[in-house]
């Protein structure tokens, strides 16, 4: 099915109603997104050989359980082709797990078909592996063989873990600067990456890709308009993962992924954005969800029906940690004014009540601590976060409360900016209880160079006591959990704009479990 003819289906599909946030039935979305990946016109290696290397996106692993992990490649010899430069017609990709990264040991091995409606890409669902273990992996189509990934499951949720690392990452435009950053996280010692939004940014990049002020490459003028159709979405997506920087950060390490708003468009809520008639935003929101899995390490759980995806999700890291990510996009809504809407912040109270984790990590796009921009009163405040949403966010925190919640760290993105939060149950009290605490991280590249410090930070620390720390570099954020506390280590890159930046630690925080609250270190 063509591209025209999917959002011919979902527009014909949208009712025309009042409500804010509208979805399309699932019977016009089998008609517009085909859920059966499986195929017999499959060209063999020989049939139909391939001119140059179709591994040009790199590869990627995600979402790992303890017997499983997602792995990911997309078959795009030509990477700003609308088909990538493939033929219409389905590839088998044979791809090899192994315990060592020169594939003496293979453990499994399969064979995937790359169809041309969802542009070649290749989810396979590893299975029958061992629990908190390392891994490599690596795919084949014909006589070309792709990089190779690095990628390590979870541990058992009853497994007693003493130690777990991880990192987190957001917001990365292209155009803004380097993905320098995934150089050095590629080196840290981490278990996964959670990123937080912010993958794509729908914004047109020119065609000396922006602030990249080195770059030898000119972009197409294709990129000179804000994508809207699925192949637009897909292209961006094309351009992203071409750079290598983002390849060696995917091939480092399994990443467990959520969107925010520039994946879509600038802070669209549920089913609307500004003055767009809702069936046509329905269409633009379902491209952009359908390239989205189309390009990430995703289970077919999360293969969206149209406007519609499953992609708030848990995970389990033994007793020591459990991950609870979120969608703070896709149900917001005015009336009932919510962010996560009920079925979901059913879902996340829920879960946290049943861990038996001695960490709770709640994987957040949008800042959850209130967030005062001024002195004044009232404060001026960001309707786009939780801000906005002050009802849900009370009720997560009496929540926490009532049922007895500990170890919870709230990790987030969107911001450009680090942040270092403690969680009050009253934030106009600060003698109220801390219920956790929040790690804002900055961007990998959006913002470009950046500061250490502004007047605005320094006065943002005066309005708000329960921030202990602001900082406007770019950068990551990395975790170093025990049974006991939980050491996050903010590390920080002097420039994006030019290649080669050094990455530095700017401070580190400590939480402790039994006593929840942020402390320098």
């Amino acid at each position: 099915m063509t591209s025209s003819s999917q959002e011919d289906e979902v527009r014909r599909a949208a009712p025309h109603t009042r409500r804010r946030f509208l979805t399309v039935s699932g019977a016009a979305m089998a008609l517009a997104f085909g859920t059966n990946l499986a195929s017999g016109n499959t060209a063999s290696a020989d049939s139909k050989k391939l001119r140059s290397d179709p591994f040009a996106l790199g590869v990627a692993s995600g979402d790992p359980l303890p017997t499983a992990v997602v792995l990911w490649t997309r078959l795009a010899p030509e990477i700003f082709d609308p088909m990538g430069g493939m033929p219409d017609k389905n590839y088998k990709v044979e791809w090899q797990v192994a315990t060592d990264d020169r594939f003496r040991q293979v453990v499994r091995a399969g064979t995937a078909t790359a169809q041309p409606e969802y542009r070649h890409s290749v989810h396979v669902d590893a299975r029958g592996l061992e629990p908190g273990r390392e891994y490599f992996y690596r795919f084949r189509t014909g006589s070309y063989l792709s990089m190779t990934g690095r990628t390590k499951t979870a541990p058992e949720a009853r497994d007693r873990v003493s130690r777990f690392r991880f990192g987190i990452a957001s917001c990365q435009a292209y155009p803004d600067g380097y993905y320098t950053a995934y150089q050095h996280l590629a080196e840290e010692d981490l278990d996964v990456l959670l990123f937080l939004g912010d993958y794509i940014y729908e914004n047109a990049v020119n065609t000396v890709a922006g602030d990249r002020f080195d770059t030898s490459a000119q972009v197409p003028d294709i990129f000179q308009a804000a994508p809207v159709t699925l192949d637009q979405y897909r292209l961006f997506y094309s351009l992203y993962k071409s750079d290598p920087d983002l390849q060696a950060g995917h091939a480092a390490l399994p990443w467990v992924l959520t969107w925010d708003d520039h994946e879509v468009v600038d802070n669209y809520a549920g089913g609307v954005k500004g003055t767009v008639p809702v069936e046509d935003f329905l269409v633009q929101r379902a491209n952009a969800y359908r390239a989205y899995w189309e390009h990430q390490p995703l289970r077919l759980e999360q293969l969206p029906a149209g406007p519609d995806a499953q992609l708030y999700r848990r995970f389990d890291f033994g007793d020591l940690m459990q991950v609870s990510v979120l969608d703070t996009r896709q149900y917001r809504n005015a009336q009932p004014r919510t962010i996560t809407g009920e079925a979901q912040m059913d879902w996340l109270l829920d879960g946290l009540s049943e861990s038996r984790a001695r960490w709770n990590v709640i994987a957040n796009q949008v800042m959850l601590a209130k967030q005062r921009t001024t002195l004044a009163n009232p404060p001026g405040l960001n309707a786009d976060a939780w801000d906005g949403f002050p009802e849900d966010r009370q009720r997560l925190f009496d929540g926490i409360v009532e049922r007895g919640v500990e170890g919870v760290c709230v990790v987030t993105g969107d911001t450009h900016t680090n942040y270092a939060n403690d969680l009050k149950l009253n934030f106009d009290d600060m003698n109220s209880q801390t219920v956790g605490v929040e790690f804002v991280g900055t961007s990998i590249s959006s913002g470009r160079d950046g500061f250490d410090t502004s007047p605005q930070l320094e006065l943002q620390l005066q309005a708000n006591p329960h921030s202990k720390f602001e900082n406007g570099q770019r950068g990551y954020v990395t975790f170093d959990v025990n049974r006991d506390e939980m050491r996050a280590d903010y590390r920080v890159l002097p420039y994006v704009t030019r290649r080669g930046a050094p990455v530095e630690t700017r401070t580190s925080f400590v939480s402790e479990r039994a006593e929840p609250g942020l402390k320098a270190v």
